[in-house]
């Protein structure tokens, strides 16, 4: 699947063409026409069934100027009534039967939606900003979800009621067809012009709500450093300038809409007088009946609900064709990340750890200034060597790379002799970080969001490894204690422990700490650096460390500062050498 970008924002997730987003929505009826053509059926039933309520006031207008009497009223009453009840009920069940169908493609494009959400790579999240991603999972789909819910049903009721009423006008004199020949060409002029103007427009708008909704979970994910630094005002600045530009986009949409709104009432306005002088003229000529100008005056007013809720349909539709768009040019991208080159599946994660080689990588952030430049290293099998440095040296942009979080501007990073690029899933490298993510609901079910199948014996082995068992089994339920939101709280040591024993659960041959034992208390320091010692025995891994402590662990140590790897050797050789690790240590160890 491809899709085309048509939004002016630099790395922004791309917007689906109309064809594709056509495809897209087809595919998401597979296996449904048998249901659809029954929807259609019973819909024109109900439709049909409804022209007798009409057809039954213009024939008691006819019997009461014939001099009928009280039983041909009662008569044609008893048939409206009837016909009306059988309408309602075949209407309900196509309802019934429409947003089956319909919900039933919902839930395959929410499905299709967060599956694309998961598989996206996070350079490519981080490029587009994650307000782009959260909008279209949350905003666009609720706006397509509207749409199904409320206009497919109303779009098929009405649809099939618009056609049997211009039925019914032919079946009644085939003059009549003069009004709807004059009101067409208004409704078609007004609905072009809606249809010329409103996408552009709802797709601004949908897009002003991406960029707020980045504004605003940039602020709140930040939150400590906007305090720190006493950037509130400018932080509120940005989501309220966000915030005022999706008013400024709404606004316009309401306007457009109002737009067809009045050439809707001067249609209305045409067809009823187009009625009133037909009828006349056709009464006058001894033509049709006195009743069946009612009938057809009746006809044209009961076009005014449907073709007022087609209307909202429209714009329903039309907001949601735009936030379809923007879904299908996600899966897109997922699509072509996930068709990629082929694994060539040379490392097995059962093996062996294998080795890490990064060659003469570069890299900078949006095409800026090149953070690494031309960064040489090899980490060799079952190795743990740790990076460290001053902030901003380049140590997690290195981490990312070979994590594969970001693709290097130059060079290539190897895993076991393998391009990065290709390497199976089973032997991608896993990055552990300090913001660590504790899962609503038990214990166990946190644990095995890394290993599904994992018996409960395997979880107590993880966390044992850890050094979290113990803890654990003083929880009043072990393993099925609920945590996350709602649930037990933990600290961040026992948050950290869970992270290291998902990695134990998960059993990467690559392994990449990034300061992932940074938020822990100096009491906890030295357990939680056991901890991920322990959980990285027998794997390749690479830790930027946030205390010179876990680096002295380390096999080799690696030394950056300005994107370069100016030292590296063991603990005590560095030491020895009495560079710039040398003076870190010695800084380090004075303030302990």
């Amino acid at each position: 699947m491809s899709a085309s970008t048509t939004t002016g924002t630099t790395g922004a997730l791309p917007i689906a063409d109309g064809a594709e987003t056509f495809r897209f929505a087809r595919g998401l009826l597979a296996g449904k026409r048998g249901a659809l053509a029954l929807v259609f059926v019973v819909l024109l039933v109900g439709a049909a069934l409804g022209l007798a309520v009409p057809w039954g006031f213009g024939a008691m207008v006819d019997v009461a100027i014939d001099g009928g009497g009280y039983p041909d009223v009662l008569r044609i009453g008893g048939l409206m009534a009837a016909a009306a009840i059988a309408s309602a009920v075949f209407t309900g069940l196509g309802i019934a039967l429409s947003a089956q169908v319909f919900e039933t493609a919902l839930a395959r494009l929410r499905e299709s939606m967060v599956g694309a959400a998961l598989r996206l790579s996070q350079s490519r999240v981080e490029e587009a900003g994650s307000g782009d991603l959260v909008s279209r999972a949350t905003d666009d789909v609720g706006a397509v979800s509207q749409a199904i819910s409320r206009g497919v049903p109303a779009l098929a009721r009405s649809g099939f009621s618009v056609a049997v009423t211009v039925a019914g006008f032919a079946a009644l004199d085939w003059r009549f067809l003069l009004v709807v020949v004059v009101v067409l060409p208004v409704y078609v002029l007004g609905a072009r012009m809606y249809v010329r103007v409103a996408p552009p427009v709802y797709r601004s708008e949908r897009a002003a709500m991406a960029e707020r909704a980045h504004h605003m979970l940039g602020s709140i994910r930040g939150l400590p450093t906007v305090h720190a630094y006493d950037l509130m005002d400018r932080a509120s600045l940005r989501v309220s300038d966000g915030s005022w530009r999706v008013v400024r986009w709404t606004m316009r949409a309401r306007i457009v809409q109002n737009r067809l709104f009045g050439r809707v009432n001067l249609a209305e306005f045409v067809g009823m007088a187009a009625i009133l002088v037909l009828g006349f003229a056709l009464v006058d000529g001894d033509l049709v009946t006195v009743g069946a100008v009612t009938t057809a005056m009746l006809l044209f007013l009961r076009l005014f609900g449907p073709i007022g809720a087609l209307l909202l349909v429209m714009d329903d539709i039309q907001s949601a064709g735009a936030s379809l768009a923007r879904i299908v040019g996600v899966i897109g991208v997922a699509d072509n990340e996930a068709s990629g080159p082929a694994p060539s599946g040379v490392v097995d994660a059962r093996g062996e750890p294998p080795s890490v080689e990064v060659d003469g990588v570069a890299f900078g952030y949006g095409g800026g200034r090149r953070v690494l430049d031309g960064v040489t290293v090899r980490l060799e099998p079952g190795e743990t060597v740790a990076v460290v440095g001053t902030s901003g040296a380049g140590k997690t942009t290195l981490a990312a790379l070979i994590a594969g979080v970001h693709v290097p501007d130059a060079g290539v990073v190897r895993i076991g002799g393998t391009d990065l690029a290709t390497l199976p899933d089973s032997a991608a490298p896993v990055l552990l970080t300090q913001d660590v993510h504790v899962f609503a609901g038990s214990l166990a079910e946190d644990l095995r969001m890394a290993a599904p199948s994992a018996s409960d014996a395997e979880l107590h082995a993880a966390l044992e490894r850890v050094g979290a068992r113990e803890w654990v089994s003083l929880l009043d339920a072990g393993l099925d204690t609920v945590v996350g939101a709602g649930g037990q709280a933990l600290t961040p040591q026992r948050e950290q422990q869970l992270a290291l024993a998902r990695l134990v659960l998960l059993d990467p041959p690559v392994a990449i700490l990034d300061e992932a034992t940074a938020d822990a208390d100096s009491a906890d320091a030295d357990l939680l650096e056991e901890a991920a010692q322990a959980a990285l025995a027998g794997r390749t891994a690479l830790v930027v460390a946030h205390r010179l402590s876990q680096a002295a662990r380390a096999d080799r140590i690696l030394v950056m500062e300005r994107g370069a790897i100016v030292e590296q050797g063991t603990h005590d050789e560095l030491r020895s050498a009495g560079g710039r690790y040398a003076a870190l240590w010695a800084a380090w160890s004075r303030h302990r």
